[in-house]
């Protein structure tokens, strides 16, 4: 999956985006409180 697609996904669901990371970025879904790293890679694994 591209990074792009999964962001798209995440702000779809009402994620925010929270900071910058070293090498990832992080999203958190308000309704929640759970917050999710995405790395910074064109490509990211299905895993």
């Amino acid at each position: 999956m591209k990074r792009k697609e999964l962001i798209n996904i995440l702000l779809k669901n009402g994620c925010i985006f929270v900071r910058h990371g070293g090498r990832h970025d992080w999203y958190k879904n308000p309704s929640t409180g759970m917050s999710q790293s995405i790395p910074r890679h064109s490509e990211i694994s299905d895993n």
